[in-house]
């Protein structure tokens, strides 16, 4: 089986919207109404276990119907990611933890501004978005030490996610942090943080530098939507964090 991502798509009217993803992501483009005489479901199925991560721009229920009787275990099967067509949602379907679905979600979310919707149950009962905003250069070390004073006596096996603005989405220490300990890397554009600027206390530094009000709070919030600010920014040579904790439902 291939490593490399296919995309498959149902319409010819997400081919813009595919574009984007894979001048980003890479991969194979399928566009299988090219070959009108043979059924998607089919087309689908021939090169099924070509590749190990696929998205698919498409409904929910399309892919499921596509997968009938494909799908195997969670060990040996690709991959699978659903977006909508008007890319909103990148939804981790199949092999979320095994195949990477769960990451290949956050991947496409980034690209084009879409929710990760993560299902497993590993994640959902991790509580806790950790917001990070730092200066650029920044050490692996200087994040791992600014994220652990800011969580206190809560464990990093908490964090569900970090959270971030677009203009830190390629900053080196901060993605060597987040491969290092498994967390996906949440980014939001500026333009979504400057519309949110919910903030204990503006910076003016960051004002002048990234042009928004804050960076960890807001970030850490607009990912954690029904959440609660439980740490407010923690500044620490050259790194801000903030903690947000899920509000659970109650039965």
């Amino acid at each position: 089986m291939s490593e490399s991502l296919g995309i498959w798509l149902v319409r010819s009217e997400s081919a813009a919207l595919a574009a984007v993803l894979q001048a980003q992501l890479g991969g194979t483009l399928y566009r299988p109404w090219l070959n009108s005489a043979v059924a998607q479901k089919q087309q689908f199925a021939a090169v099924y276990r070509q590749h190990a991560q696929w998205l698919m721009v498409a409904a929910s229920g399309i892919a499921v119907r596509f997968l009938d009787g494909l799908a195997q275990d969670k060990h040996n099967d690709p991959a699978l990611v659903v977006l909508d067509e008007a890319g909103r949602y990148a939804v981790s379907l199949l092999a979320g933890h095994e195949g990477g679905a769960n990451r290949l979600a956050y991947r496409v979310a980034n690209v084009v501004g879409a929710v990760p919707v993560i299902t497993t149950a590993t994640e959902a009962l991790k509580p806790l978005v950790v917001g990070i905003g730092c200066r650029k250069g920044v050490s692996v070390e200087r994040i791992a030490v600014a994220v652990r004073r800011a969580l206190g006596t809560r464990r990093l096996d908490e964090v569900r996610e970090v959270a971030t603005i677009d203009l830190k989405a390629d900053e080196p220490g901060l993605i060597e942090f987040c491969a290092r300990h498994g967390l996906p890397l949440r980014v939001f554009a500026h333009a979504t943080v400057a519309a949110r600027a919910w903030v204990t206390q503006p910076s003016d530094w960051v004002n002048r530098n990234v042009g928004v009000d804050g960076v960890c709070e807001p970030c850490a919030l607009i990912a954690c939507m029904r959440g609660q600010l439980v740490v407010p920014k923690m500044a620490l040579d050259g790194v801000a964090v903030a903690v947000v904790e899920d509000k659970r439902v109650e039965a």
